[in-house]
């Protein structure tokens, strides 16, 4: 009895000492790879950093990262993976609201939990009580733009052109759509195009004959890019503008001067004079060969913080237990801002607005929920 009580103690304390895995999917490579690699990058560095304190539960935290290609399909075989194989106690993903909602029906029915960093449409989080993220959602995203085009931009005539084949894109077309209609704006002209397009002459020369002030692309920065430049080139000149989607170095990189001047909103900004802010962008800097992080980095990071703070204050990996404490956050002071999820398990945050100027991304101003009136 007492060498079977031996061998019993002595494999629980190799069980304790095994790292606690935690499941991350992104686009690394594909479309969509800026936004996976800047997010990975910050997912990365806050395990990193987690570790080096000791970890979790006295145990290390292994981050075991799928590349989805960005490829319809590769998310959902991913994290079945992950769960099944690996044997995860949560997930972190994705960028993308289509492929979160591919995955996150499976970690439903799983009941593990899955983080977005920054899937913004509203219903990723509504698949189910084990599904969460530390981003806002485009109801509020879509009538913040709206007030940057009345206030910012004083444009009341504006045309839209969305992707009809992303969920993301025309969520946040609908919610901008309501509020600048709801504040006596007009939407003079509906034009649309699908993932992958490279030609939108037809789309952007009814925009033009209509006589618009302003137009609006609720999308993926690759295409936001070719419809700017497009744009310009047709003697367009009017002010372009979109949401989140549009944050990446490509956006720059693809739409050169066309983008100058364009405004989007996004998460978080380096410029932001803060404490916190400044430590992540030094920290992300070091580790990264002097990049500066963008939102993507910054909601990638916090996501890991999130939900390892939930694993802490559950003081268990067990899937209910983790939820129950993801449910419960309150005040996560992160690099985007204090995360406190709602009933929804969405989180509340200032907007922030950047316009191209220069080739650089630069701040212009943080809108707060408060800020937006039902």
């Amino acid at each position: 009895m007492a060498a079977a009580a031996a061998v019993a103690a002595l494999s629980a304390g190799s069980r304790a000492q095994e790292p606690i895995k935690i499941g991350e999917y992104a686009s690394l490579t594909g479309k969509e790879a800026a936004f996976g690699q800047s997010s990975h990058k910050g997912t990365l560095l806050a395990v990193e950093e987690i570790n080096a304190r000791g970890g979790v539960l006295g145990r290390q935290v292994e981050l075991i990262t799928e590349d989805n290609q960005s490829k319809q399909g590769e998310s959902a075989t991913i994290v079945k993976k992950l769960i099944s194989r690996e044997k995860v106690v949560a997930i972190l993903g994705e960028v993308a609201s289509m492929r979160s909602l591919e995955a996150a029906p499976i970690c439903q029915a799983y009941k593990v939990p899955m983080v977005s960093p920054s899937s913004t449409y509203p219903k990723v989080t509504e698949i189910g009580n084990y599904i969460f993220r530390v981003c806002f959602t485009d109801r509020f995203q879509g009538h913040v733009l709206a007030k940057v085009a009345k206030d910012t931009l004083k444009i009341r005539r504006v045309a839209l052109l969305t992707s009809v084949s992303s969920a993301y894109s025309v969520g946040l077309a609908e919610y901008f759509k309501e509020r600048f209609t709801a504040d006596g704006g007009q939407i003079v002209i509906e034009q649309r195009y699908t993932e992958g397009s490279k030609d939108f002459d037809a789309q952007l020369t009814a925009i033009k004959a209509a006589g618009v002030e302003g137009i609006f692309v609720p999308g993926y920065y690759t295409e936001a890019a070719l419809i700017c430049r497009q744009a310009r080139e047709l003697g367009i000149t009017v002010p372009l503008f979109g949401g989140d989607g549009w944050e990446a170095p490509e956006l720059v990189d693809i739409g050169g001067a066309a983008v100058e001047g364009c405004y989007y909103t996004t998460h978080y900004s380096p410029q932001v004079d803060s404490p916190v802010v400044k430590a992540f962008v030094a920290k992300f800097q070091a580790r990264f060969k002097g990049e500066t992080p963008d939102a993507m980095a910054a909601l990638g990071y916090d996501s890991a913080g999130v939900l390892v703070d939930a694993i802490h204050r559950a003081g268990s990996t067990e899937g209910a237990a983790i939820r129950a404490a993801l449910a419960a956050t309150s005040d996560f002071e992160g690099v985007t801002g204090l995360t406190a999820m709602d009933r929804e398990r969405n989180a509340s945050k200032a907007a922030f607005v950047i316009m191209v100027k220069d080739g650089r991304f630069t701040f212009v101003q943080s809108i707060s929920p408060q800020r937006i009136a039902p």
